[in-house]
Formats: structure tokens, sequence, C-alpha cells
């Protein structure tokens, strides 16, 4: 059971396979050059497992200690979780233990492959989900770890490598626009953040605009899973 989930997984992450070892050795290397050891990015990157959040941190830790501010930036960037946790709600019914694994290691490109995969009858649902899980993450934390470790032998100028992220974020967007057949969440979404960043500055308009984006997505849900349905 286990072997043919494995099996099934596979194929699917293969593409994030060569995305997070790019990304992973990036952030390896990027840690390297701002002066810390290869166990920092192989250990965040398995405690962790927030691309996002783990540039952020590179910054953290160079600066002075402040606990909320790590907090509060984090809950900024990583906020859509939310929404992925709440489309998962139904998915990860029945999968035993395994869900503490699934929960803590869903990322963006976990999530997209486990909500839109089609899972072949004869392959354990639940057993599927976690390879899918802990391949993506022995991707980035290989990649993490090894960019850590050669880091020091690469003689380059490192500014800009944290811009992959917001790269990747771009990225992921056009493909769930491609894979959607009707955009009003997507527009719903860029209309609020906005409409937010309008309101309350570029600064401080993540929450607010997430929050927003949260509550009239939910307001909305029914009708929305009633036309996707139709379509």
């Amino acid at each position: 059971m286990k072997r043919k989930a494995l099996k099934a997984a596979f194929p699917y992450t293969v593409p994030i396979f060569a995305r997070f070892w790019f990304l992973g050795v990036t952030y390896g290397i990027y840690m390297n050059k701002s002066g810390f050891s290869f166990w920092y990015p192989m250990l965040m990157s398995m405690t962790i497992f927030a691309g996002s959040a783990e540039f952020l941190t590179v910054n953290l830790l160079l600066g002075a200690f402040n606990p909320l501010k790590a907090l509060t930036m984090t809950l900024m960037l990583n906020a859509r979780h939310l929404f992925y946790g709440i489309s998962m709600l139904d998915k990860f019914k029945g999968t035993g233990w395994k869900k503490i694994y699934l929960i803590f290691g869903m990322c963006d490109e976990s999530f997209s492959i486990n909500y839109t995969a089609d899972i072949p009858q004869d392959v354990d649902r639940g057993w599927f989900m976690f390879f899918v899980t802990l391949l993506d993450q022995l991707y980035w934390v290989s990649g993490a770890t090894l960019g850590g470790i050669f880091g020091s032998l690469i003689h380059f100028s490192t500014e800009g490598l944290d811009f992959v992220m917001t790269a990747m974020f771009v990225v992921i967007f056009l493909e769930q626009w491609l894979k959607d057949r009707r955009h009003t969440s997507a527009l719903l979404g860029l209309g609020l953040s906005a409409l937010g960043l309008i309101a309350f500055g570029p600064d401080n308009f993540v929450i607010p605009a997430m929050a927003a984006i949260l509550g009239v997505l939910t307001l909305l849900r029914a009708p929305l899973e009633k036309g996707g349905a139709s379509a």
C-alpha cells in the first residue's frame, strides 16, 4: 500500500524537485553569504519549512531580538495557509496520525498537488498525500543544505537572491489562474488586496487584506462552489 502510494505520488513531485532545488540552493547560498553555517538552513528547512519565512529569518537573525516582530511578519507572509487549511478540511479527514504531518508540511506546492491530483482508486489517499508532502520537504531540505555547504565555494554577488520568492508567488498565481475555469476568487483577491494597499499602505496592508479575503470568500463559499460544480 505504501509503495503503491509512493509510486503514484512521485511523478507529481518531479516538477517541484526542480523548483525546490533551485530555490533551496539559492536560500542555502544566501544564508552562507549572510554569515551562517550550513546547519542553519538545514535545520530551518526541516523545522520551519516555509520558504518565504525562511528568507525573512535571515534578516531577523541579523537584526535585534524582537519576537513580536518575528511573529507578526511570519503571520503576514504565511497567512495564505489559512485558506489552504480551510480548503483541505475534508481531504484530511480519515488520514489518522498522518494528518499531523500533512498540516505541518503543507506548503504551496504540496497543497496544489494534494488538492488537485487525480488519485487512483487503488491508492490510499492518506499515504499519497503523505508522500507528496514528504518528498517536497526532502527536496527543499536537501537543496538548502547543499546550498549552505557549497555557498562558500561560489564567488558572486548575492544581491537580489531573495527576489526569487516574489517570482515564485507570481508563478504559483499564474498556474492557479490557468487551472481554474472561473477566476472569481482570484479577482476578489486582487481587488481586495488593491483596496487594502490603498487604505493601509504598503507596510500594513497584508493582514487587513487577508482578513477581508477570508471573510468575503467564506461568505461566498457556497455560491462559488456551486458555480465551480456547474462549470
